[in-house]
């Protein structure tokens, strides 16, 4: 699947489903699996998350001139990019952009979703101040429900920022996530490596991945 979901709306670029990718998401779905591995194989997979939705942005005509004296007719990224991330989890995320785009600026998003109602509340923003003539990639590592997706998009769009002009990168995501970030914004670009097969009745992905946010942070250790 490269475009359209199971949910038959919207732009869905999935990774290719290398046999690498599957043995990197067996790492991460293993319970038993330790943190430094946790975290190693999840970069590797956030990275190539990074360079795809990099791939959605404008690029502009660049000629340079080769070490043999010939034009090379190349292309150049635009600059006008920004990061955000959905704290805590998105901060994972963050280093990869980075390494990349060592300039990028990067908001934050502060959204928690409630235990018992699963409705998400938004708690603190912290955005450039000219967001609104860039393009955002959008960064969660998950996407269940589609409710903090869909609380962080109006965030964006209330500072000015162009629905298509948001490519959200989320790690796993699920077909009811899909589809309510598309019911609502159709328009926004969703990249991702893995379509889970459905939630269950706590709003968990199948087969899922457990607590992202506390497994790469180390905060689900019991001591």
């Amino acid at each position: 699947m490269t475009t359209a979901t199971a949910a038959g709306v919207g732009t869905v670029r999935l990774l290719p489903q290398t046999r690498a990718l599957r043995a990197l998401h067996t790492v991460m779905r293993d319970r038993h699996a330790g943190r430094e591995e946790f975290v190693t194989s999840s970069g590797r997979v956030i990275r190539q998350l990074i360079e795809t939705a990099l791939d959605l942005l404008p690029f502009e005509p660049r000629e340079v001139c080769t070490p043999v004296g010939r034009t090379y007719h190349g292309l150049r990224m635009t600059p006008h990019i920004c990061g955000v991330s959905v704290l805590r989890a998105g901060d994972s995320m963050e280093s990869e952009l980075r390494a990349i785009a060592p300039g990028v600026r990067i908001g934050k998003i502060l959204i928690q979703r409630d235990t018992v109602t699963k409705l998400p509340h938004l708690y603190y923003a912290a955005l450039p101040a000219d967001i609104d003539r860039r393009h955002v990639l959008l960064l969660d590592p998950m996407l269940a429900t589609g409710g903090t997706a869909l609380a962080a998009v109006e965030v964006l769009l209330g500072q000015g920022v162009e629905e298509d002009a948001i490519v959200f990168v989320t790690l796993l995501s699920s077909p009811e996530g899909i589809k309510a970030v598309h019911a609502r914004h159709p328009r926004v670009r969703i990249v991702t490596s893995a379509v889970e097969e459905r939630l269950n009745e706590n709003a968990y992905m199948i087969p899922g991945i457990g607590d992202f946010g506390d497994r790469y942070f180390g905060t689900d250790v019991v001591r």
